[in-house]
């Protein structure tokens, strides 16, 4: 695959990741899926270009990162949550025999619903909540990286610079600034890509005039 199908798919792929997770354009996660898996086949056929895995590795490192600190963050959540759901649902609804079915006939007691009894369902979801802040940060690292590098090796500076934004999204990630910085970075990322150059540029050949005698 040549350089210029690689960066028109990289390039492709980051504004489906943009434009993603806008309302009424995402569903559940697809727009977003396709875009990642161009923006990895592209990050894989340029950094053969290059002649440096590193770009392709790094950005292999934070999705395998991001991968395992999602189902992390859910068999967390799950943990939590289950065992204690039943309990729960026996506290506000007291008249409640154990059947799943007959719970949509039933008068919820409401002040039954108390900080107390939803602790260890807040509990479950800072943690897993803390996990993905942790993981989103070295991914971005790696994410970082390899946009770094490929910085470096195409002299696009956006890509850095996207790269530089990924990071200080992830660690803002707590409050709403964090997530508007990341998804700036997805829109430079694919200005990044186009920006791209498709043939390596000869420098001239200095022109020598002959000297007179």
């Amino acid at each position: 695959m040549n350089i210029t199908t690689s960066k028109n798919l990289g390039g492709i792929g980051a504004l489906l990741m943009f434009i993603g997770v806008i309302p009424y354009i995402s569903t559940l996660g697809i727009i977003e899926i396709i875009g990642l898996i161009l923006v990895m086949i592209a990050l894989h056929n340029i950094a053969s270009h290059y002649m440096d895995r590193g770009i392709f590795n790094n950005a292999i490192w934070a999705l395998v990162i991001g991968l395992v600190g999602g189902v992390v963050a859910i068999v967390t959540v799950v943990a939590t949550v289950l065992p204690n759901l039943t309990n729960f649902l026996h506290t506000v609804y007291p008249s409640w025999n154990g059947d799943w079915t007959a719970l949509s006939g039933l008068t919820p007691d409401t002040s039954a619903i108390t900080i107390e009894t939803m602790i260890p369902f807040i509990v479950g979801f800072l943690a897993a909540f803390v996990i993905l802040w942790i993981v989103s940060i070295i991914a971005a690292f790696f994410v970082r990286r390899s946009l770094k590098t490929l910085t470096a090796k195409s002299g696009v500076g956006l890509f850095g610079t996207a790269g530089l934004l990924m990071l200080i999204g992830a660690f803002l990630a707590i409050i709403a600034i964090g997530i508007f910085l990341f998804w700036i970075a997805l829109l430079l990322l694919a200005v990044a890509f186009f920006s791209l150059r498709t043939e390596t540029q000869q420098p001239e050949t200095p022109i020598v005039m002959p000297t007179q005698v």
